[in-house]
C-alpha cells in the first residue's frame, strides 16, 4: 500500500456518553473515500487517540479496517506515554490489517535522542509493517530533530508524519536523510503547496475531516503541475482553516460535519461540545466562504 495523497487524521465518532459510536464512524469513513482520499490516520491528535482508552483504540482500528476494505491505506497512531501500551498497540494494528503504524515519541518525561532512538528500535521489532514517526513537539514536548530522523530512517522507520509547523525544519529533513524510499508526509494543509512540490508523498489534513474534497483538489493539481491553480486552492484552504479555528478545532469539526448531514457523534471528554454562539459563529462564516 502507497501511503501518499490526502490523508486525513480521522476524528473517533464518540455518543454522548463517551463511548465509540461505531456506526459514525463506518459513515465517516465511507464519506471520506467517497471525497478521494488515499489513506487514514486514526487515534492521532484529531481522533483523540490519547483520550481512550487502550481497548477503545483497538477496536477504532478494528472498526476503520473492516470499513476500509483495503480501499485506501490505514495507518495507526499507537503513540502513548507507556511503551508497553504502544507495542501492545502496535501488534494489535498488524493483527487486524491495518498498512502501517505511527507513533509519537513517548511523552511527559524528557527524553534524550538515544532514548528515542531505542524506543523506535523496539516498535520496529514488534512488527513487520511500516513504521512512521509523528512529530508533533506542540504536544509531546520532545522534537525529532532532522540529524536523529537520519538515524531512525537507517534503523528501518519507514517514514515522517511532521507535524512541527516549520517548512524550514521539513526541507532540512528532506536535504538530511539519504535514504531513497523514506516517505515524507507534511502534517498539516496549510504547508501542503510548498510541501508536496518539494518531495513530500503526502499530506495528513485536519481540514480533509470536513473538507476533504478541497485538499485533495489542491493536491491533485499540484500533481498536475498546475501551480498557479495550485497556489488559489492553497489560499482557500487556509481561509477555511480559519473558519475551522474560530473556536476549539475538534469539536468545531465535528459540528461542521452535522453540518454537512454526516452524523459523527461527539467529542470525548474533556473536550466538549460548542456553544450555540460558537456553532452559528462558525456557521456563517463558511456560509461566507460559500462552504455551506
Amino acid at each position: 500500500m502507497k501511503f501518499e495523497g490526502v490523508i486525513p487524521p480521522l476524528l473517533t465518532p464518540f455518543t454522548e456518553k463517551g463511548e465509540v459510536f461505531k456506526e459514525g464512524l463506518r459513515d465517516l469513513i465511507s464519506f471520506q473515500v467517497e471525497k478521494g482520499v488515499k489513506g487514514l490516520f486514526i487515534c492521532g491528535t484529531y481522533g483523540s487517540g490519547p483520550l481512550m482508552t487502550t481497548k477503545e483504540r483497538k477496536r477504532v482500528a478494528e472498526i476503520t479496517v473492516d470499513q476500509v476494505g483495503g480501499k485506501v491505506a490505514v495507518i495507526v497512531h499507537v503513540g502513548a506515554s507507556s511503551v508497553d501500551n504502544v507495542l501492545e498497540l502496535a501488534r494489535h494494528a498488524e493483527e487486524v490489517g491495518a498498512d502501517a503504524v505511527a507513533s509519537v515519541p513517548p511523552f511527559y518525561y524528557a527524553y534524550d535522542d538515544d532514548s528515542v532512538l531505542f524506543f523506535y528500535k523496539q516498535l520496529l521489532s514488534t512488527v513487520n509493517i511500516p513504521v512512521f514517526v509523528y512529530n508533533n513537539p506542540a504536544r509531546t514536548g520532545i522534537a525529532i530533530s532532522s540529524e536523529l530522523l537520519k538515524r531512525l530512517a537507517e534503523e528501518g522507520v519507514a517514514g515522517i508524519k511532521d507535524t512541527s509547523l516549520s517548512l524550514v525544519k521539513f526541507y532540512e529533513d528532506l536535504i538530511t536523510v539519504e535514504k531513497k524510499d523514506f516517505t515524507f508526509i507534511i502534517g498539516t494543509e496549510a504547508l501542503m503547496l510548498p510541501a508536496i512540490m518539494a518531495g513530500a508523498k503526502g499530506c495528513i489534513s485536519g481540514l480533509a475531516n470536513v473538507f476533504p474534497e478541497i485538499v485533495v483538489e489542491c493536491y491533485n493539481l499540484v500533481k498536475e503541475k498546475k501551480y498557479e491553480e495550485a497556489a488559489m486552492k492553497q489560499l482557500e484552504i487556509i481561509k477555511a482553516r480559519r473558519a475551522l479555528h474560530l473556536a476549539p478545532v475538534i469539536p468545531t469539526c465535528y459540528e461542521i460535519l452535522r453540518m454537512r448531514g454526516i452524523n459523527a457523534g461527539y467529542p470525548k471528554m474533556p473536550l466538549r461540545k460548542l456553544t450555540k454562539e460558537q456553532v452559528e459563529l462558525v456557521k456563517n462564516k463558511l456560509a461566507q466562504l460559500g462552504l455551506l
